[in-house]
């Protein structure tokens, strides 16, 4: 097996080109997340329309099972759009991200209801989470090896985590475009049509990005790639991934297990829980969540400064140990509260605890990788997790709860941090260890 090693030349970059840098590939990530989020933020609406028989939590069970099956196209977007961005430059690979994403939105935005199509409505749904699933999952490696490759040594995880300051960010505005739409509509005019409006604001802005990424500065890292390659050296390729780099690429399944299982139930799940568990109304749920996640994002970049100052390693052990011992007390709290600050509190608990893992799992995969396979690297072992932990924890969690077992899923959430728990412990700190040479 080769040995991998460190970009070969440290290049400086201006501080002016890598903020403009930092801000342009950020903002980009933010409509990606952005539509990505308003299926999961506006499904207690429009689920009725394409799925019209059964009771309030089978509807939410079969616009969760597709949920679930856009994330199943996510390893084949990390695959493609990997080696894509990794053979013809970052910039490529998320300009084309974008552009899958705006389809799918419209797609959404336009497709008709199951009353005037039959199935062909929810056919339409799926095939545009279909392409959905395919642009978030090459947009995860994409971003995430920019934003690293573009941070600078020593603020590498203070720069990146806004990889996850974004991905928030798409979440909240999905959140506060709900909270808009719910306080100026009635609730039968936001089920009848106006859960369209959001799929239309998320393609609109998608073609902005498009246009913003278009100008964005390539990484000095993939340029050596690129020049390395053409001059006969290695490709990306999902074969050279986990032949030459297994270490690495199962360190990532691992370490993303158990932190994408947790992201998605505290961010995504958390609605419905507080709906279907706790009792809140739809408007006082989507109110507690959202002001949470403000502070969550917030959290990020003070997370990913730390992790400059004392490394990765000591971080994402303490969401580990934090998460194995706290999860199923926060959950049975919800579950038995009425008062709204203490379930915001409980909340906030939680995505406290999760931002040992996101602030800083961008960096930390970016920097176990060569940059001639770094895209493919971050993108295709955490798309593989994400597929089978975290867009399945709604799916899951809803299948307890349908069963009369919900408790079952908390146990489960916290089984998953405990085995990355083992992985944080035994890898090594990629802060000390980065295969990131650029300055």
């Amino acid at each position: 097996m080769s040995q991998a090693t460190p970009d070969s030349t440290p290049v400086t970059i201006d501080r002016k080109t890598r903020v403009k840098s930092i801000i342009g590939g950020s903002a980009g990530n933010l409509v990606e997340w952005y539509d990505w989020y308003v299926y999961a933020a506006f499904t207690l609406y429009f689920a009725p329309r394409f799925f019209p028989e059964g009771d309030d939590t089978v509807k939410l069970l079969q616009a969760a099972a597709v949920f679930a099956l856009g994330f199943l196209m996510r390893p084949i977007g990390a695959w493609i759009m990997g080696i894509y961005a990794d053979r013809k430059g970052r910039k490529a690979g998320l300009s084309l991200s974008v552009s899958l994403m705006c389809l799918g939105s419209l797609m959404i935005a336009c497709a008709p209801t199951y009353d005037s199509a039959g199935m062909l409505a929810p056919a339409i749904l799926l095939l545009a989470r279909l392409l959905q699933g395919l642009s978030v999952g090459g947009e995860y490696g994409s971003s995430a090896t920019y934003l690293s490759e573009m941070a600078g040594k020593n603020h590498r995880g203070f720069f990146s985590s806004f990889q996850y300051v974004t991905l928030i960010s798409g979440q909240l505005l999905a959140l506060c475009t709900l909270i808009i739409l719910q306080r100026s509509m009635s609730e039968a005019a936001l089920s009848d049509w106006g859960w369209r409006i959001p799929f239309f604001i998320g393609a609109i802005l998608a073609v902005v990005v498009f246009w913003i990424r278009r100008g964005l500065v390539e990484s000095e890292s993939s340029k050596q790639a690129q020049k390395q390659a053409a001059e006969g050296g290695p490709k990306s390729s999902a074969l050279e991934l986990f032949t030459k780099h297994p270490k690495a690429a199962f360190t990532v399944i691992l370490l993303t297990a158990g932190g994408t299982l947790a992201f998605n139930t505290f961010t995504t799940y958390l609605q419905k829980y507080l709906v279907n568990t706790s009792g809140f109304e739809k408007t006082t749920a989507t109110e507690i969540t959202t002001a949470a996640i403000f502070i969550f994002m917030l959290i990020q970049p003070v997370i990913g400064a730390l992790s400059d100052r004392i490394g990765r390693k000591p971080i994402m052990i303490a969401f580990g140990v934090l998460g194995v011992a706290f999860t199923i007390p926060i959950f049975n709290g919800l579950a038995n509260t009425s008062s709204v600050f203490t379930a915001f509190m409980l909340c906030m608990s939680g995505m406290l605890i999760v931002s040992g893992y996101t602030a800083i799992n961008a960096v930390v995969k970016a920097e176990l990788f060569p940059a001639h396979i770094r895209a493919l690297g971050v993108a295709l072992p955490y798309a593989i997790a994400n597929t089978l932990f975290g867009g399945t924890a709604e799916l899951i969690a809803l299948s307890f709860k349908n069963a009369g077992y919900e408790h079952y899923f908390f146990y489960y959430i916290t089984f998953m941090i405990g085995i990355s728990l083992v992985t944080y412990i035994f890898m090594k700190d990629t802060k000390k260890h980065s295969m990131i040479t650029d300055n």
